[in-house]
């Protein structure tokens, strides 16, 4: 049973980050591709949610990742949803909302 994704408010801040990065590098085409990838990449989780590994900095089964390098898909697993919280660089320190 496919469960619902949801995006916290700051998810969508980082993809909205994402866009524009890449705009402002002059290449809004790439900025497009990495988020229309990225959310395909999270749409495969309403069939298998459990596909992401725990998240290393945290001690918390239900808070788990998706890596689409560069970017970290960090996620909250519920019994009957997921909700997408960061879309984070994989360089930089995870910080939650």
């Amino acid at each position: 049973m496919a469960v619902k994704i949801e995006f916290a408010e700051s998810a969508i801040c980082d993809l909205e980050d994402i866009r524009s990065y890449y705009t402002e590098q002059q290449v809004p085409q790439v900025g497009e591709n990495f988020i229309l990838d990225i959310i395909s990449h999270i749409e495969t989780l309403a069939d298998n949610p459990e596909i992401g590994r725990q998240v290393p900095e945290f001690a918390v089964s239900s808070i788990r990742e998706l890596i689409h390098a560069p970017f970290r898909i960090i996620y909250l697993l519920n019994e009957t949803s997921i909700q997408i919280i960061r879309v984070w660089r994989s360089e930089r320190l995870m910080q939650l909302p």
